[in-house]
């Protein structure tokens, strides 16, 4: 199993409360696909943003069955996350509010009979 880290850097913007306090690494998390298919972009972003910002893969893709670090590097105390991974195929899933600052893993199963992608966290 290939296992990959990747480096979240989000900056404390307007948006973002002025008085958050910097709280390096509570939202760090491992995303685990086990969806079939391989992940060629993840973006994780602030609740409800209409912006997604920058791809943190990178030009590195998760295979089916593989494993990535995402790493935060500060610039947040936020938990509730929105998250978004695009598929090799160009298919989308979205998945809002996660709560990062209480789970260390989110795997990614799809469902063949509903036709979605759904997560579980640990």
């Amino acid at each position: 199993m290939l296992r990959t880290a990747f480096s979240l850097t989000l900056l404390a913007t307007a948006a973002l409360a002025p008085s958050l306090t910097l709280a390096q690494g509570k939202q760090d998390f491992t995303l685990i696909n086990r969806t079939g298919y391989q992940i060629d972009e993840v973006y994780v972003g602030p609740v409800n943003q209409s912006h997604w910002g920058q791809d943190v893969m990178g030009k590195d893709a998760i295979a089916n069955g593989d494993t990535a670090d995402i790493t935060f590097n500060g610039g947040s105390n936020a938990c509730k996350w929105d998250i978004k991974v695009v598929y090799n195929d160009g298919d989308e899933s979205e998945f809002r509010g996660v709560n990062l600052c209480n789970v260390s893993k989110v795997t990614l199963f799809w469902n063949r009979n509903a036709g979605e992608t759904r997560f579980v966290v640990e």
